[in-house]
C-alpha cells in the first residue's frame, strides 16, 4: 500500500511549500494537467496558474505530463511556455525515464504534482520521485478518470482505515 502514499499532501497547487522543496534539492515540477491544473474542459489558461508559473520558472525546471494528446496540451504548453509530456500513459515509467535521460535529472531532483493516486501518485513513486497529491478541481472527468477513482475508492477506504492517508488531513 506504500506505493499510493503521496509524501505530501496538499489542498492545491497554490498550498504546497515550494520554497521546502527546494531547500530539499527538488529542481524539476512535473505537473499534471487535467484537474490538477486546470478543469479537464478547460482550454484556457487561468491567470493565477500563469502568475505561479511566473514565479516557479526561476527555481525550478516546470514541465506538464499528461495522458491526454498533443492539442489538448499545446495551449499550456505555449502560455506557459513550459514544456510538455503528452500521452505519458502514467503510472508507466517509459516518459518519466525519457525527461530524467532528457533534462538529466536525478531522482531526487524530481517532485510529481498530480490529482489521481493510481496514475500520478503511483507514477511518481515507481520512479521514486517526491509525489505530491493535490484535491481536484471540477466534477467532471473522462470516463477513463472515473474508472480509475473508482479503484481508488477501496485503495483510499484503507489507507484511511489505516491512518495512512486521510482526505483533507493535509501534510508535507
Amino acid at each position: 500500500m506504500d506505493i499510493f502514499i503521496p509524501d505530501i499532501y496538499a489542498q492545491s497547487i497554490y498550498t504546497i511549500n515550494y520554497k521546502k522543496l527546494k531547500k530539499n534539492g527538488i529542481k524539476c515540477l512535473i505537473f499534471d494537467l487535467d484537474n490538477t491544473l486546470v478543469p479537464y474542459k478547460i482550454n484556457d489558461v487561468p491567470v493565477k496558474v500563469k502568475e505561479l508559473f511566473a514565479l516557479l520558472s526561476s527555481n525550478f525546471k516546470i514541465i506538464i505530463m499528461s495522458n491526454s494528446t498533443k492539442n489538448r496540451l499545446r495551449p499550456f504548453k505555449e502560455k506557459l511556455n513550459v514544456d510538455t509530456a503528452y500521452s505519458s500513459h502514467k503510472p508507466f515509467k517509459k516518459k518519466y525515464q525519457k525527461i530524467i535521460n532528457l533534462y538529466h535529472f536525478k531522482i531526487n531532483e524530481v517532485a510529481c504534482i498530480g490529482d489521481q493516486i493510481l496514475t500520478d501518485i503511483l507514477g511518481a513513486n515507481r520512479m521514486g520521485f517526491t509525489s505530491i497529491l493535490v484535491n481536484k478541481l471540477a466534477l467532471y472527468e473522462t470516463i477513463f478518470t472515473r474508472f480509475n477513482r473508482m479503484i481508488e475508492k477501496p485503495i483510499l477506504k484503507k489507507l484511511k482505515k489505516q491512518k495512512l492517508l486521510v482526505t483533507g488531513e493535509y501534510y508535507d
